[in-house]
């Protein structure tokens, strides 16, 4: 999978309600900007304008704008809106902090 993500200039996910799909942090630790739609689980995967754009659920004219807007950044800006989705990639979505947090979850559940 990472071998494809890297060859893209983003990765775009119009998802209607699915919690948060691992295409979304997977692509974001390849350094690639997002364009999804702005649904929770989906949401939480971009800080709008920094790494990525969430378009209005259902409008296919702001799905449409929004990849528009990622292609037309500089080479330079492209970048940045990579390396900034790899630290919320890193912070957020690491694997190793997903785990911890489900297990604290599941203990504190299991004592009540």
């Amino acid at each position: 999978m990472a071998e494809h993500l890297h060859r893209a200039h983003c990765v775009v996910l119009p998802s209607y309600r699915e919690g948060t799909p691992k295409t979304l942090p997977d692509a974001a630790a390849c350094d690639k900007p997002l364009v999804n739609n702005d649904v929770p689980g989906c949401r939480e995967t971009v800080q709008y304008g920094h790494n990525g754009y969430l378009c209005q659920i259902r409008s296919a004219d702001d799905l449409a704008a929004k990849p528009l807007q990622v292609a037309q950044l500089p080479p330079a800006g492209l970048a940045v809106m990579g390396e900034v989705s790899r630290q919320l990639a890193t912070e957020k979505f690491d694997k190793n902090l997903v785990l911890r947090e489900y297990l604290s979850t599941v203990a504190v559940a299991g004592t009540q």
